[in-house]
């Protein structure tokens, strides 16, 4: 532990030594710039990509709501909750669709972690030093795996250069926040030496048990006023170089996450301890043959650990995952006004849930896991209407040690169309049929869980998933005032569910055991923005919902509520504030008790403000910056979270820190 806090330390005195050298400041106001999106096929701008309804936070628009985990930083975003498992660990919620039918990438590769296959799994990633969160949905995520019906989050930390930059750059930021005393340190620098690019980013936090509004009814906090099993420690730290010439890049980066979080439980509390190291290649050759404009080769390579500390003491369970992600796309020129992107990938991966208590047994056996695919997504203009297209073939196999092999053939496909009928205005639909495989735990669990308090049972029989899926949207992306509306569903056959059972068994007192039935998800997002990329007054307005329900069984557990918000503010060369109010209704469209025990929660409004100012000094930029989230002290509890009647949301919470840009 404490060579790699000596390595951290080092790599931050690199950081500010590279900011008191730095010679020029950006020019460009990059929090009002339109954003690229980069996990797109097409890099299209995000006002531009009105096939898969996408959502771009980067610049300051992300610093003001970066959170503790990727869930808490993405909840306030049309259409996607949190899970609200904890502070450290929390993921998105998309659509009532979560776990690996959201698909988690860095950089465009797989995360290589374990946080799709239980809530209290952490994100292998920070958002604390990402550049830019992406949300992708419909042919776009054919290419990055099948399944991902909710859609695709990409974290964009640029580790590997792409450009040569003609002096450092970079950015460093220093947060702390009241609520759980909590202190924060994150950079990013970029450097050229000669045709060689140099990139290094991390970040240290440190937070501690959180406060809760008074008046929760959570037991067990004693006089304290805070979440006990709620704190988070986080350090994180990534270099890459890349050669850089005039044919396009060769590069490579290794990283590390180390993280201890909290999980607050019913009856017993536990943490966990994650450590995951990364090594990336990535390159691109421009014009290769001809006819295609790109050849892009990447490689990712992931070690991944956690161990589950009972009473945050004693080592329970230990869970590895060590993978390889290889993914080869060429990007064609126009053949008959198509263009486009195809390619294949292969992935595999060896998982295990080893009981530390009995090394005889295992919470879920020793899998190999192995996937190969082959994918295309399309595009092209016809008159007023754009088309686009994309279908992905992946055959998957799992190889668990003692029990059933089993193979699952999948087959996804969408197909878009845009009509601009009025410049400026959009009418489209898109159509998606998606397959997934039963993920190693849903097939071969057999044992304790202590963060989630169940006893996890796994069926070696379950069929793949098929969701097909129809989105709706009208839309208007000119000028300053600009809205969407999209309307969507989703039936997914043979989905895979935790039945969750008051049975005891293996010293926890309910039994979750997944098993399948057909679902139908259906739901609307309202988008509205004025001014967001000039300076001036702005505001934006949003509304959501979705309704999960298990086909002759009830509704769906752990569905979002229906809400609505809106946010108003000023910006200029100097200053940028702004005030939200987010309604949320009470959720009382919850899981008979023959599918869960799960229980209704109450309505809530949460109020968020941010000020912040920017100044020149020399050729430097720096921005001050305070925040105050949940100022009513509301007492929330997320409809999404497994954990909503003993884990309530944090209480209010001011956050204050500096920015400075090189």
């Amino acid at each position: 532990m404490s060579f790699r806090r000596s390595i951290l330390a080092h790599a931050v005195s690199c950081a500010l030594a590279g900011l008191s050298m730095a010679s020029y400041a950006q020019q460009a106001d990059k929090s009002l710039a339109p954003v690229v999106v980069t996990a797109d096929p097409f890099g299209s701008q995000e006002q531009a990509t009105i096939l898969s309804p996408a959502r771009v936070l980067s610049g300051d628009n992300l610093r003001d709501k970066i959170g503790g985990s990727l869930g808490e930083t993405l909840m306030q975003e049309p259409g996607i909750h949190s899970s609200g498992f904890s502070t450290g660990s929390s993921r998105p919620v998309i659509r009532g669709l979560e776990g690996p039918r959201v698909k988690i990438l860095q950089n465009g590769m797989s995360n290589g972690d374990l946080s799709a296959i239980s809530n209290d799994h952490a994100v292998g990633a920070s958002s604390l030093s990402a550049q830019q969160i992406e949300i992708l949905r419909g042919p776009a995520t054919l290419l990055y795996g099948s399944g991902a019906i909710g859609g695709a989050i990409n974290i964009v930390n640029g580790r590997i250069p792409t450009r040569l930059e003609e002096r450092p750059t970079g950015e460093a930021e220093l947060r702390a926040s009241s609520v759980d005393s909590a202190s924060s340190f994150a950079f990013t620098a970029d450097r050229a030496a000669g045709n060689i690019g140099l990139h290094i980013d991390g970040n240290m936090l440190r937070a501690g048990d959180y406060r809760i509004p008074v008046n929760s009814s959570t037991a067990g906090d004693g006089d304290t006023g805070r979440l006990t099993y709620s704190g988070n420690r986080e350090n994180n730290l990534g270099v890459g170089a890349s050669m850089i010439q005039s044919w396009g890049y060769v590069g490579a980066s290794v990283s590390q996450i180390d993280k201890l979080y909290g999980i607050r439980g019913r009856d017993e509390s536990s943490k966990i301890d994650l450590l995951q190291t990364r090594f990336d290649i990535d390159s691109l050759i421009r014009s290769p043959f001809e006819g295609f404009d790109a050849l892009r080769i990447k490689l990712g390579q992931s070690d991944y650990r956690h161990t589950e500390l009972d009473s945050g003491v004693d080592p329970h369970v230990k869970f590895t995952n060590r993978s390889l992600e290889s993914r080869i796309e060429l990007s064609h020129q126009a053949v008959a006004g198509w263009r486009g992107r195809l390619g294949v990938q292969t992935d595999g991966s060896t998982v295990q849930a080893l009981n530390l208590e009995d090394p005889n047994e295992s919470t879920v056996p020793r899998t190999r896991s192995n996937s190969t695919a082959a994918f295309i997504v399309e595009e092209t203009d016809i008159g007023d209407v754009r088309l686009n297209a994309g279908a992905r073939i992946e055959q998957v196999g799992r190889r668990p040690t003692g029990t059933t092999n089993r193979n699952f053939t999948l087959g996804s496909a969408s197909f878009g169309a845009l009509w601009s009928f009025i410049p400026g205005y959009a009418l489209g639909s898109t159509l998606s049929l998606a397959q997934r495989a039963p993920t190693t735990e849903e097939l071969y669990s057999g044992g304790a869980h202590h963060p989630t308090e169940t006893f996890d049972v796994g069926s070696s029989s379950l069929k793949k998933e098929t969701s097909q899926n129809i989105d709706l949207s009208l839309q208007k992306t000119e000028d300053r005032l600009r809205w969407k509306g999209n309307l969507f569903q989703n039936k997914v056959g043979q989905f895979v569910y935790g039945k969750l059972e008051d049975i005891p068994q293996g010293g926890m007192d309910v039994t979750r055991t997944f098993t399948q039935g057909d679902a139908t998800i259906r739901g609307y997002e309202l988008d509205a923005s004025y001014n967001l990329y000039e300076h001036g007054w702005f505001g934006r307005a949003f509304a959501d919902d979705s309704r999960g329900t298990l086909d002759n069984q009830g509704h769906l557990p752990l569905q979002p509520v229906r809400r609505v918000g809106a946010t108003v503010g000023y910006q200029d060369a100097s200053w940028r504030s702004s005030l939200s109010v987010l309604q949320a209704s009470a959720q009382n469209r919850i899981a008979s008790a023959d599918v869960s025990n799960e229980t209704a929660t109450r309505g809530y409004t949460r109020v968020d403000a941010n000020i912040s100012w920017r100044q020149r000094i020399g050729e430097n930029e720096l921005t001050w910056f305070a925040s105050a989230r949940n100022l009513l002290n509301e007492e929330i509890r997320l409809s999404t979270s497994l954990l909503k009647d003993y884990v309530p949301q944090p209480g209010r919470n001011f956050i204050v820190g500096v920015r400075a840009r090189f």
